[in-house]
């Protein structure tokens, strides 16, 4: 991705609200000891070993366990904290200088010493390579990286960017060893050699296995002895019923909303021997208008369609009470939310607003319209929303809209050659900031490919909040940055996602897995 792409977003983990049970979320997990090594399904796959490549949840949720970085989110927090470091501060008043300490005694799993030259290496390498499926996009402002010892590293910034910390602490922060990894290409043997908690083993087409670390010096305390992580590539169908069937004790991320109920239903009183953990996500999907369209636009169509746009019945029909409604570009639990839309359109539909809209725009027939969706890389459920949405609209009388699904390749390049009016778009976060929800889709760079600027926003608002370090004082500008998209509708927020995990009896620790930093940490899980 030349131009940075959001994530995939891949099936989620979904379930009913209901499902949240105890077991599971509890009771807490003992020193691993014995043969306590868990099993890990998921639908996603791991596109990439090499942290330069990967830049897709399940390469992610790889480079977390096995690499570290500078900085990493605790569970439940959106504040980065040290890992690899002592101690990191900016030690400018611009926010463009960023000062690493790094703790003593560090090393790779392979027990080479961990020193800033490894630090200045995987970044100098990732800007280097600039993967186009690779994290280099999220470093634009980064323009030299200094070692002036051993144990210090100083980035140097264009452009002040508070934000900084919390990139270094995603995965696209991962410190690699210098003498293992090509300074110019990928690594394509599938191994990776890093120093976090765990180590890669091994890495085939259906699994990935992963040890205890034993050189490993940071935040982290295991409480398994390893973690094996099969891949089903899709196929919620067969994730299920290895669930079922006990051969795997955690299915994350793959299995529907149809799965979970009937899991649920299963449950008749004696115990079906499967549990349902919920926790937070800072997921979320919207409809996006090409500004350029004919069609959309028109703001009087955008707005019409806001006002007709029955999210509660999405939630219910299509996603059976597994994601929330969503009334602005931040998302709830993310600093800086708010809820312009609901503000600005209300929760209920009302065609007579809507109409209202269009005359005002001089429309008075029928809109003709087509809502544009790709099967899977947003959800399971996509083209299925994507057709109630169009049928919410036609209800109305006011629109003849139908829905053309298109495999995801082709989507992404008839989205960048600006032929849909109307299309969706998923987002997971790469950090848990309002930054990271605003700036890729309204800075300079859309990524989203829509042809929208307002220079308020570019000019003003994004420079702005992303030179305050102290994050809770940018809250006023995004609150004004938001009211400016609910007024202009570049983007229809549709729903925010909740994130589950169906579990067997006697896993735990899921509970520290599912929060809006997105990192699922292996080693919070414990068996008996």
């Amino acid at each position: 991705m030349n131009v940075r792409n959001p994530w995939p977003v891949l099936p989620v983990v979904v379930g009913l609200a209901s499902g949240l049970l105890t077991g599971c979320g509890t009771e807490t997990g003992g020193s691993a000891a014995g043969d306590s090594s868990v099993v890990v399904g998921m639908s996603d796959d791991v596109l990439a070993t090499d942290p330069a490549a990967g830049y897709d949840p399940g390469s992610w949720l790889l480079f977390n366990n096995v690499f570290q970085s500078l900085l990493s989110f605790p569970k439940g927090a959106t504040e980065p904290q040290p890992e690899a470091a002592e101690r990191c501060v900016f030690t400018d008043t611009a926010t463009k200088v960023y000062t690493c300490t790094l703790k003593s005694g560090l090393k790779f799993s392979n027990g080479d010493p961990l020193t800033s030259k490894d630090v200045k290496f995987s970044f100098d390498r990732m800007l280097a390579i600039n993967d186009p499926d690779g994290p280099a996009v999220m470093f634009p402002t980064l323009e030299k990286v200094e070692t002036p010892d051993e144990k210090t590293v100083v980035f140097r910034l264009g452009t002040p960017d508070a934000t900084f910390p919390s990139k270094i602490a995603s995965g696209a922060g991962s410190i690699v060893d210098h003498r293992q990894y090509d300074a110019q290409g990928l690594r394509e043997d599938g191994e990776a050699v890093g120093s976090g908690p765990y180590k890669l083993e091994s890495f085939g087409e259906d699994r990935a296995v992963f040890s205890i670390n034993q050189h490993y010096r940071g935040t982290a305390e295991a409480q398994n002895d390893g973690v094996t992580l099969r891949f089903f590539h899709g196929d919620q169908t067969a994730l299920k019923k290895a669930l079922m069937d006990g051969e795997v004790d955690v299915a994350y991320r793959g299995l529907s909303a149809t799965d979970i109920a009937d899991i649920e239903k299963a449950d008749d009183g004696t115990g079906n021997g499967v549990e349902v953990v919920e926790g937070s996500s800072a997921e979320v999907q919207h409809l996006v208008f090409n500004m350029d369209d004919p069609v959309a636009g028109k703001r009087g169509v955008r707005r019409a369609i806001a006002h007709l746009l029955d999210r509660d019945a999405l939630i219910e029909d299509v996603y059976q009470g597994t994601a929330t409604p969503l009334y602005s570009i931040v998302p709830a639990g993310i600093a800086g939310h708010n809820t312009a839309f609901f503000d600005t359109y209300g929760a209920r539909p009302s065609r007579s607003r809507a109409a209202a809209a269009l005359r005002a725009e001089g429309i008075t027939g029928k809109v003709k319209l087509t809502l544009w969706s790709t099967p899977s890389r947003y959800g399971p459920a996509t083209d299925q929303e994507m057709e109630a949405i169009a049928q919410q609209l036609n209800a109305s009388g006011l629109f003849d809209a139908d829905v053309e699904s298109v495999a995801f390749d082709q989507y992404e390049k008839d989205v960048a050659a600006g032929r849909y009016g109307v299309y969706v778009k998923g987002w997971v976060p790469d950090y848990p900031d309002p930054d990271n929800f605003t700036a890729p889709f309204f800075g300079k760079g859309n990524v989203l490919g829509n042809n929208y600027g307002n220079s308020t926003i570019t000019g003003s608002l994004i420079p702005r909040t992303a030179a305050e370090t102290d994050r809770s004082a940018t809250d006023e500008e995004f609150g004004r940055l938001q009211d400016i998209v609910a007024e202009e509708i570049p983007v229809l927020p549709v729903w925010q996602a909740k994130q589950y995990a169906v579990v067997q009896d006697g896993v735990y620790g899921l509970e520290s897995c599912l929060d809006a930093s997105t990192v699922f940490r292996f080693w919070e899980l414990s068996k008996p």
